[in-house]
């Protein structure tokens, strides 16, 4: 048989051939033969700005090295990445782990006082900074850092000594070598340096494109930070390994900032938070849903109800450019109203994962074509996970993985590395979860938020929360246990309060006690008994949070 005839028997194209022929073991490897493969394809770009093609990618990558090598970065050394989402994010953050240093990103809204700490707990001898985050950087105490350099221009604008002449020309990089050091908090806010080697971030890219296949063809547009390993493994190594192109804002990503970005490259893929998603809902599409009696009337009815979710998401669809294959949505559980509109609207292609900065992060997905309500989907191939101490009762227990992805341990603490792996090597997740007949994963929420009952039910305050955003004028939520009871901690909308006072005639410190009443109301009427809240406090500004739009809980639970 001819190999023509064989290839389009076995529905194989030569390019998916070439693919399964590319499996690099390092970030180095990677880099090289995606260079090589797409030379002249574009690689990175602002949305109005001018694009780096792969073989550019190669040349500045080399030219980052050489510098770094010119002040005595040596493999090994660890170099700080602080900066807002741009091209050469990804060039200097290719270029410090293609060269056996490690990489070690900081989030663009640390305070200085956590970028401090970080830069000296990690040992950085140099950092990048972008513009806009300089003046902070320049009034910390950071000893160690004898080079500093502007992630803009790629120029060093701070040494404390002269550049060398003479620099090496090669570097070998090998699977267990350290690559990057990604700072997370902890549920006390002790900021954690996760270790993951060149082997867990190839073994995760190569994990994503088997959940998920991408094509050089495919755009990306990038919105979540740089510095958090969803946005880092899932939206800068996955597409560089297959030749696609990523684009890039030059400012914060709202409504007047985002609209004209997607209409104009209309990107196939995007990945974002569930806040995104459900303010989009709640302050764009629920309005016009209910904007009238009849239509609310319309609502109430099933049949009707999907078929004005179905024209909502198609509208939606269009939003974003019309040609959007994944629009991955991670970092924390979906809002259960936001995502049965999205299934009743079908055509809106959403994906959900879950996972970890410790495990690359992701360990379980779904893709368009196959999620389930409130399920995070199957678990990735080549990741083992399961149940520890499983409840006969609910079948849920707290959740353990093993796999290529799992970090090598928290940098400079052996004492918390310990802690979170089991004597046989399971990494403990610290999420509570369980598996339905089919495997799909079911996240339930943190072990340590768990609050028990006084008849020792187990209650999730994340639950109670999905229901308290969904009543009208409620931006965000919290529940906290205060001496033995459930108490919901709110922030209302304050721009919507305004708006509905102005035709009301009463005092607006009224009308949020009002407010109250009616939440603790509406959410003791959706919970079960025990799960059923005592008081709600209103906070008067919004609540602190993460990178990935995730309240700091640690922060509220001894208001």
């Amino acid at each position: 048989m001819a190999l023509s005839t064989y290839l389009c028997a076995a529905k194989i194209t030569i390019d998916q051939i070439k693919i399964m022929q590319c499996n690099p073991q390092t970030l180095q490897q990677m880099l090289q033969q995606s260079i090589k493969r797409f030379s002249n394809r574009q690689c990175f770009s602002f949305v109005d700005g001018e694009p780096v093609t792969y073989a550019m990618l190669g040349e500045k990558t080399g030219e980052v090295q050489r510098l770094l090598a010119s002040y005595s970065i040596k493999p090994g050394d660890k170099v700080a990445l602080w900066g807002h989402n741009m091209p050469n994010w990804g060039i200097t953050y290719m270029a410090i782990t293609a060269m056996g240093a490690v990489v070690v990103p900081l989030l663009p809204d640390f305070s200085k006082v956590e970028i401090e700490n970080v830069i000296n707990h990690s040992d950085s001898k140099a950092v990048f900074v972008s513009k806009r985050l300089r003046p902070k950087l320049d009034e910390l105490h950071i000893p160690n850092v004898s080079t500093r350099i502007m992630l803009d221009s790629l120029s060093v604008y701070s040494s404390v000594s002269a550049p060398e002449n003479t620099l090496p020309t090669d570097y070998t990089v090998k699977q267990g070598d350290l690559a990057s050091i990604i700072y997370t908090s902890g549920t006390t806010g002790k900021n954690k340096g996760v270790m993951l080697t060149h082997h867990n971030l190839i073994s995760q890219v190569q994990m994503v494109c088997d959940l998920q296949p991408v094509e050089k063809d495919d755009v990306f547009l990038s919105i979540l930070p740089l510095s958090h390993t969803y946005e880092n493994s899932l939206g800068l190594l996955t597409p560089l390994l297959r030749g696609a192109s990523v684009y890039y804002l030059d400012k914060a990503p709202t409504p007047s900032v985002l609209l004209p970005a997607v209409e104009k490259i209309r990107p196939t893929y995007m990945l974002t938070v569930p806040m995104i998603m459900e303010k989009i809902f709640r302050g764009k599409i629920l309005p016009q849903l209910k904007a009238t009696a009849l239509t609310r009337c319309l609502y109430t009815i099933p049949p009707l109800r999907k078929l004005m979710h179905r024209k909502a998401a198609d509208k939606l669809y269009q939003t974003f450019g019309g040609r959007l294959k994944f629009f991955g949505i991670g970092g924390a559980k979906l809002d259960p109203v936001v995502e049965k509109f999205l299934i009743e609207g079908k055509v809106f292609p959403y994906a959900i994962g879950y996972g970890l900065t410790e495990t690359a992060p992701l360990i379980a997905g779904a893709t368009p074509s196959n999620v389930k309500h409130q399920s995070t989907g199957p678990v990735l191939n080549g990741v083992t996970v399961k149940i520890n101490r499983l409840s006969k009762k609910t079948g849920e227990g707290e959740i353990w993985v093993k796999g290529p992805n799992v970090m090598q341990g928290y940098y400079k603490d052996q004492a918390l590395t310990s802690e979170v792996f089991s004597n046989d090597g399971w990494f403990k997740t610290g999420d509570l979860g369980t598996f339905d007949s089919k495997g799909n994963l079911y996240i339930k929420g943190r072990l340590k938020n768990m609050i028990l009952g006084a008849s020792g039910e187990n209650i999730y305050p994340e639950e109670i929360e999905s229901v308290i955003n969904n009543f009208r004028y409620v931006l965000d939520s919290l529940v906290v246990e205060q001496k033995g009871r459930l108490v919901a901690m709110v922030r209302f909308n304050p721009e919507e309060l305004e708006q509905k006072l102005h035709g009301l005639r009463m005092e607006a410190e009224h009308y949020v006690e009002q407010l109250k009443a009616e939440l603790k109301a509406y959410v003791n009427s959706q919970v079960s008994r025990f799960s059923q809240i005592s008081a709600v406090v209103a906070l008067p500004s919004d609540f602190e949070k993460t990178s990935t739009l995730k309240i700091k809980r640690y922060l509220y639970m001894n208001s």
